[in-house]
């Protein structure tokens, strides 16, 4: 529950001049967004333009080489943010060889969730009726719900998922971001990355990321408004234009005042 000094934080992740480098190669260069609560954020991109990495440093998770991440006003990573916050990385992290209440349970007991929680959560990722089945006899979009179920596991402030529709069909994407809504609409922020641009037009807010920049920071609305398209996937194209062409314009002047 959010006490006096928490409703005095209006966003529930600032990021200022992060700088994040990978062996020679700057993943991050001085990165700064905000990220508000109680919505569904998407953070959608080509694969390998940052979005796992950023994700990691708000959970704390990655080396960072400047610059500072904060959690509902504390750093990344504090210890005050283990039960305030939660990521589900790509890919299942459940054990196959157990049912859908015994992963629930284990990982209640890791995270130091009261043991009724496994009941709250099994309702709210529609799960219920699967308690007792093994997660190995599960369908895709049912695997991910579980994942789901452990993110929220806790009644974190703060969930961050990692492509965790990739795979899926059309119609369970659909099912897993109502269902995204649904946790949004209690107070839950959702940060979800993807990089399936129809799914840009689900969320509240979008982040559409590029080589390591936040090249849109919008509403899907906007998106659309902005690039006179009528499609996500169409209006991201026109983005990547239109900032190709600031860029090249950027590197233009630089050459010409170093003249």
């Amino acid at each position: 529950m959010m006490n006096n000094a928490d409703a005095a934080i209006a966003d529930a992740v600032v990021i200022d001049g992060l700088h994040v480098r990978r062996g020679r190669h700057d993943v991050f260069d001085g990165l700064s967004l905000r990220i508000p609560r109680g919505q569904v954020i998407g953070l959608l991109g080509p694969s390998g333009c940052g979005k796992t990495t950023l994700m990691r440093c708000i959970v704390g998770v990655q080396r960072t080489h400047g610059g500072t991440v904060e959690v509902f006003g504390e750093p990344a990573g504090s210890r005050g943010l283990r039960r305030r916050a939660s990521y589900g990385t790509q890919g299942s992290a459940v054990y196959a060889d157990l049912t859908v209440r015994e992963n629930l349970r284990y990982f209640a007991s890791v995270l130091g969730a009261p043991r009724s929680d496994v009941d709250r959560v099994l309702i709210q990722v529609g799960l219920a009726a699967n308690a007792n089945q093994s997660v190995d006899a599960l369908s895709g979009g049912q695997l991910n719900r579980v994942s789901l179920g452990v993110a929220l596991l806790g009644e974190p402030e703060l969930v961050v998922l990692d492509e965790p529709t990739v795979g899926l069909d059309p119609v369970l994407r659909a099912e897993l971001w109502g269902l995204f809504g649904e946790i949004a609409e209690a107070g839950t922020t959702m940060l979800v990355s993807s990089h399936v641009m129809d799914e840009a037009l689900r969320c509240d807010r979008l982040l559409l990321m590029r080589d390591g920049r936040i090249i849109s920071d919008t509403t899907p609305a906007q998106l659309l408004a902005d690039t006179g398209q009528t499609d996500a996937e169409a209006a991201f194209l026109a983005l990547i234009e239109r900032d190709t062409g600031e860029h090249h314009e950027t590197r233009r002047s630089r050459r010409e005042q170093e003249r």
